[in-house]
C-alpha cells in the first residue's frame, strides 16, 4: 500500500498532471469567491475539457478546482457575509463580525491556516481509513442520519443564546419551505397551490443568497460606509500572520474539527450541510470564555473552516469504495471516473490503487496551495473592507442575481431571491438568527427521507438497540442540556447573529411569530388529508414549528414587560421609539424597492438594461458618484455580464419583449 501512496504522488507530479492541477485551483479560488457558481459549477464546466485527457491529469484538475472552493469561499462570508457556498455558512458568524471591526486580514490567516490543516488532515485521514471505511459507513442507516441531522439543527439552537426558541423557530421555517413540491418518498406533490413551478420546491442558491445576500446589501447601502465599522484603516493587531498565530494557537481546535469533518463527510447528502454548523457548536461548548462569539471571535473561523475542508477527503471515500456519491460534487467526479474508464469499488481499492492515492495527494497539495496563495492575496482582499460601500454594492448585486439565475434561469428565480431576501431582513429585524433556517431547509429532505426509511424498514426496539443510535441520543442530550441552561441563565452574549433589542423589533417579532404560527397550523391541516408517506413529515414540523412559536410569544412577552417596568421606572429611553425604528430601516426598504423594480421591468427591457441600469442609477443617484466615474463603473459591470455569465457559462438572459 505504502508503495501505491508514492507512486499517487508521482502521478500528482508529472507533467501535464501538475499544471492541470494548478490550473484546477486557480479556476477553484476564483468560483470559491463569484457568490452562487461553486465548485458543482466548475467541475461540470470542466468536465468535458477532461475527456481527451490522461485519466490522473483530469481528476487531478476536477479535484484541485473542488478542494480550493470552500478555502476561497471565506472571502465572500467574511467580507460580505454571504455564504460563498453552503459549507461557509457557520464562517460568516464570526468572519463577517471581525471584518466589521477591522480584522479581515486575521479572519483570513485563520480561516486559510485551518483551511489548509483540514484538508490535508481530511487527505491524509482518508488514506488511513480505506480500511475500515466499510465499517462507519455502514453502521450509519436511516436512524443514525436522521439523529444526526436533527443534532445538528439543535446544535444552531444552542449556540443562539437567548433566542434559542427563535433560532428553532428559523429552523421549523426552513423544514417546512423545504417540503414544497414532490416529497422524497411519495409520488403527491405538496403545497405547490398549482403552480408547476413549485413541483421541484424552492431552488437552494436563490434561498441561501436572498437570505444572507440582500439584506446585507441593504444594511451596507443604508450606512453609506465601508464594511468595516472603524474609523481607521484597520485595527492594530490585525495581520494575516496573527491570524496564523491564533490557528497555531487553536491546533487542538483545528485538529478535533478536522476529524469530525472527515467522518461526517462519509456520510452521503449530509456531511457538508451539517458539519460547519456541528464545528462551531462544538467550538463553542468547549470554550470556557464564550462573551464574544458571534461578535468577531476567531475561534468561530477556526472550527467551521478546519471541518468544511475536511469534509472532501471523507466523501471521496463513499464514492470511491461504493460508488455512492454523496454530493452534487461528488456524482460530476463519479461520472468522470467512468468516462475514463474506472469502476468504483474492488478495482480502485485494488489494481486502481496508485489513481486513488493520488486523488488523496491532489487534495493535500490543492489545499496547500490554494491557503498559501489566498494568504499572499489576502491583504489586497482585505483592504475591501474600507473600500466606500456604494462601489461595493451594485457589483454584488449583479453576482447575487446573477449567481441565482445560473443555478436555475428564469423569473421565478429571481422572485424567489426577492422573497426571500424580504424574509431575511424581517428576521434580522425582529431579533431572529437566519442560519438556522438556512440549515433546516437544506435539511429537510435529508430528514423526511431517513424518517421515511426508518418508519418502513425498523421496528422501534430494533432503533432504540443500535449502539450508533444510543450514542447519538446520549450526545443530542447533552447538547439539548447546554441549550436549555444557556436559555435558564439568559446568555445573549454567544448568540450567533447579534442584533439590539428594541420595544419595535420585539413587536415584530411577536407579530411574525403569530404569522408563522398560523402559516404552521394551515400547513398542518393542509396534509391531514393526504397518504402517510407524504404527510408524516409536515405535520411533524408542522406542530413542532406551533410549539416553537409558543415559546417565542411567551419570550417576548416577557421582555416587553421588562421594557414598560423599565418606562414605569421612569427609564422612557427603553426599548427605542417605533419612528426611531421605522427611521433605522428606511433606507433599506429603498433599496430593496429599487431592486424590486430591476426584477419587475427584466421581462421588459431585457437582462442587460435591468441590471445596467440599476448598476448606473445606484452609483449616480445613491453614490453620488462623477459622470465619468459612473460610466466607467457601469461598463466594467456590463463587461462581467457580457464576458462571464454571456460568453463563459453561457447563461440564457431574459430578452427585452420586443425581441
Amino acid at each position: 500500500m505504502f508503495d501505491s501512496f508514492l507512486a499517487g504522488l508521482g502521478l500528482v507530479l508529472t507533467f501535464p498532471t501538475f499544471f492541470y492541477l494548478l490550473a484546477g485551483i486557480a479556476v477553484g479560488l476564483w468560483l470559491g469567491v463569484v457568490p452562487g457558481l461553486g465548485g458543482v459549477t466548475g467541475m461540470v464546466v470542466l468536465l468535458p475539457l477532461t475527456f481527451g485527457m490522461d485519466p490522473a491529469a483530469g481528476l487531478a484538475m476536477l479535484l484541485g478546482l473542488f478542494a480550493v472552493v470552500s478555502t476561497s469561499d471565506t472571502i465572500t462570508s467574511v467580507m460580505l457575509g454571504i455564504p460563498g457556498t453552503i459549507a461557509s455558512q457557520a464562517t460568516v458568524i464570526d468572519g463577517n463580525a471581525m471584518a466589521k471591526r477591522g480584522l479581515a486580514q486575521t479572519a483570513f490567516g485563520a480561516a486559510f491556516a485551518s483551511s489548509a490543516f483540514g484538508g490535508v488532515l481530511g487527505g491524509l485521514a482518508m488514506a488511513a481509513s480505506l480500511p475500515f471505511a466499510l465499517w462507519i459507513i455502514l453502521a450509519f442507516g436511516s436512524p443514525e442520519f436522521f439523529l444526526l441531522s436533527l443534532l445538528g439543527l439543535l446544535m444552531v439552537g444552542a449556540v443562539s443564546g437567548n433566542a434559542i426558541s427563535k433560532g428553532l423557530g428559523a429552523a421549523a421555517l426552513g423544514l417546512m419551505l423545504s417540503q414544497m413540491g414532490y416529497p422524497v418518498a411519495s409520488s403527491m406533490p405538496r403545497y405547490f397551490f398549482d403552480q408547476r413551478v413549485l413541483l421541484d420546491g424552492l431552488p437552494l442558491v436563490p434561498v441561501i443568497l436572498g437570505l444572507f445576500g440582500l439584506p446585507e446589501m441593504m444594511d451596507l447601502a443604508a450606512r453609506r460606509s465601508a464594511i468595516a465599522h472603524i474609523s481607521d484603516t484597520r485595527a492594530e493587531d490585525d495581520g494575516i500572520l496573527n491570524g496564523i498565530r491564533q490557528a497555531i494557537r487553536n491546533r487542538w481546535l483545528v485538529v478535533r474539527c478536522s476529524l469530525m469533518g472527515v467522518y461526517v463527510g462519509m456520510l452521503p447528502a449530509i456531511g457538508s450541510s451539517v458539519v460547519d454548523w456541528l464545528a462551531y457548536g462544538h467550538a463553542t461548548q468547549g470554550a470556557k470564555d464564550r462573551s464574544q462569539f458571534g461578535k468577531g471571535d476567531v475561534r468561530g473561523v477556526i472550527a467551521p473552516e478546519a471541518a468544511n475542508n475536511a469534509v472532501l477527503g471523507g466523501s471521496l471515500i463513499p464514492t470511491l469504495a461504493f460508488g455512492i456519491p454523496g454530493s452534487g460534487a461528488m456524482a460530476v467526479l463519479l461520472g468522470a471516473l467512468t468516462i475514463h474508464g474506472f469502476s468504483p469499488g474492488r478495482n480502485m481499492l485494488g489494481e486502481n490503487l496508485d489513481t486513488t492515492f493520488s486523488m488523496v495527494w491532489t487534495i493535500i497539495i490543492a489545499n496547500i496551495i490554494g491557503a498559501a496563495a489566498l494568504m499572499i492575496w489576502g491583504r489586497q482582499v482585505a483592504r475591501a473592507a474600507f473600500v466606500d460601500g456604494n462601489f461595493i454594492v451594485p457589483a454584488v448585486i449583479l453576482f447575487i442575481f446573477m449567481g441565482s439565475w445560473v443555478w436555475e434561469p428564469g423569473m421565478f428565480t429571481w422572485i424567489t431571491l426577492l422573497g426571500v431576501g424580504l424574509l431575511g431582513y424581517v428576521l434580522k429585524a425582529a431579533g431572529w438568527p437566519r442560519p438556522p433556517f438556512i440549515l433546516g431547509f437544506v435539511l429537510g429532505p435529508v430528514l423526511e427521507s431517513a424518517l421515511s426509511i426508518t418508519w418502513q424498514s425498523y421496528t422501534p426496539m430494533e432503533v432504540i438497540s443500535r449502539p450508533t443510535v444510543i450514542g447519538l441520543v446520549l450526545v443530542l442530550g447533552v447538547v439539548f442540556a447546554f441549550a436549555l441552561r444557556s436559555t435558564r441563565r439568559g446568555l445573549a452574549e454567544h448568540s450567533i447573529e447579534n442584533t439590539v433589542e428594541t420595544k419595535a423589533s420585539l413587536l415584530l417579532s411577536s407579530g411574525l411569530a403569530v404569522l408563522l404560527a398560523m402559516v404552521f397550523a394551515g400547513a398542518v391541516w393542509m396534509a391531514l388529508d393526504w397518504k402517510l408517506l407524504a404527510k408524516l413529515s409536515p405535520i411533524s414540523f408542522g406542530v413542532a414549528g406551533l410549539v416553537i412559536m409558543g415559546f417565542v410569544l411567551l419570550q417576548d412577552r416577557v421582555r416587553l414587560g421588562r421594557i414598560a417596568a423599565a418606562r414605569a421606572a421612569g427609564d422612557q429611553s427603553a426599548g427605542g421609539t417605533l419612528a426611531g425604528f421605522v427611521a433605522d430601516h428606511g433606507r433599506q426598504m429603498t433599496l430593496l424597492a429599487a431592486v424590486t423594480l430591476m426584477v419587475a421591468l427584466t421581462p421588459w427591457i431585457g437582462t442587460y438594461a435591468a441590471i445596467l441600469g440599476f448598476a448606473g442609477l445606484y452609483a449616480a443617484l445613491w453614490g453620488r458618484f462623477r459622470w465619468w466615474i459612473v460610466a466607467l463603473y457601469t461598463a466594467a459591470i456590463g463587461l462581467v455580464l457580457y464576458g462571464l455569465y454571456d460568453r463563459v457559462l453561457h447563461t440564457p438572459f431574459e430578452l427585452p419583449f420586443f425581441m
